[in-house]
């Protein structure tokens, strides 16, 4: 399909807004990956949350929006077929999608991220999908912040049940030896 130099600018604008929008960006080589992959990548990134997304457009095209959004160190990795992963509030999240979907049908390639405005290289985007998710990490913070107290009211219940057991046998004890003559005080 050929494109107007106005239809162009528009792609331009709208992907360097994206680009100021997201926290980390993937470039992946998505040689191999026929239409129907990209768009499974496509859903599972969309499924992580607001914001992530896999966009395939032009190497000069997205060099022109880089520049508008004055992303710096990606240019030299723009060659061949390159897709960009834009993620939202979890990049973790989104690299383990792509990891996954790479094990899975040995594509993409990533060749490099880009995360809190410095390059990582594959290898350490890797590393990123084998950390656990915020959701997750959230998740080992409240247990961590729940031991403590389940274990004192655990501790606060054992002397209940210990007062309520003396208790118990100090009745008990007061019905058996006290039944037949205990009324002369």
């Amino acid at each position: 399909m050929i494109r107007t130099k106005a239809q162009k600018q528009e792609t331009v604008t709208a992907l360097a807004d994206r680009l100021r929008r997201s926290t980390t960006i993937y470039l992946t080589d998505f040689t191999g990956l026929n239409v129907a992959k990209i768009t499974q990548l496509r859903r599972r990134l969309r499924q992580v949350g607001a914001g992530t997304d896999f966009v395939v457009v032009k190497n000069t095209l997205a060099r022109r929006a880089l520049g508008g959004a004055q992303v710096q160190g990606l240019e030299e990795y723009l060659a061949g077929p390159t897709g960009l992963v834009l993620t939202g509030a979890d990049p973790i999240a989104a690299a383990k999608v792509l990891t996954d979907f790479a094990k899975e049908f040995e594509k993409p390639a990533i060749k490099v991220g880009l995360v809190d405005g410095k390059a990582v290289a594959p290898d350490l985007v890797k590393r990123l999908a084998s950390l656990p998710t915020k959701r997750e990490l959230l998740a080992q913070l409240g247990g961590t912040l729940q031991a403590p107290m389940a274990g004192f009211v655990g501790a606060l219940n054992g002397l209940l049940m210990n007062m309520v057991g003396a208790l118990e046998a100090l009745r008990a004890n007061r019905a058996g030896s006290g039944g037949g003559g205990g009324g002369a005080s």
